[in-house]
């Protein structure tokens, strides 16, 4: 069954649980965040983010080709400016799957329908090396740049995998990989390869990672 979302693509990806701040400032997206503020329940002030696989978020060349695994996300946070721009914090929730992108109106709407999660149980194999191989990243990290997450980590292996996905350092089109994996364990798995990946590069380049992964807050909503 499809639905119907306003769209904000973007040259991130998204994954559930992650909280990102954007400055809101194309008069289409305005336009969004006005639609979505005239919604009387701030629980149902939701619009969805797809990636961006080439092009741009802003001008007329923009958002010229999607990815098509997103996630549904909810405003949580919004100030506005006198000159008419915003800033805003979104959190991700569900992962949609856009069908089709309608910018005929205001602001582009997608016609979108769910992508569930796989229920089961990882084995906990997969959640200790996961959680091992995510400590000795962040103990390597600590050397050149801030602990990328604060407290302990999940036990839920859903919630391990989206937490590791968001704070690894991660190209877009990897980041994208680890949104399309429908099974929390095959998630696991692939996010551990690419964290020890980079734990290789690191022993070879100590300055990396790349990739910034500091300015994003993961939040367990």
């Amino acid at each position: 069954m499809t639905d119907t979302l306003p769209m904000f693509p973007l040259n991130a990806v998204l994954v559930p649980g992650l909280s990102v701040p954007l400055h809101v400032f194309e008069d289409r997206y305005r336009a969004l965040v006005h639609h979505l503020l005239r919604v009387e329940d701030p629980t149902e002030r939701v619009f969805g983010s797809v990636g961006i696989r080439e092009g741009y978020e802003v001008g007329d060349h923009g958002a010229q080709s999607l990815y098509r695994v997103g996630v549904k996300a909810q405003l949580t946070e919004v100030e506005a400016h006198p000159d008419g721009t915003f800033d805003i914090v979104a959190v991700g929730l569900d992962r949609i799957a856009l069908e089709r992108l309608d910018s005929s109106g205001p602001f582009p709407v997608g016609h979108v329908h769910e992508r569930p999660e796989v229920l089961g149980e990882a084995p906990e194999v997969v959640l200790e090396q996961a959680r091992a191989t995510f400590s000795a990243y962040r103990a390597a990290l600590a050397e050149v740049r801030a602990d990328p997450y604060e407290g302990s980590l999940p036990r839920d292996a859903a919630y391990l995998s989206w937490t590791l996905a968001a704070c690894a350092p991660l190209p877009m089109p990897d980041r994208q990989s680890l949104l399309e994996v429908d099974d929390p364990a095959e998630r696991l798995i692939l996010v551990t390869d690419l964290l020890r990946s980079e734990l290789r590069a690191m022993n070879v380049i100590p300055s990396l990672p790349a990739t910034d992964v500091a300015r994003t807050r993961w939040s367990p909503n």
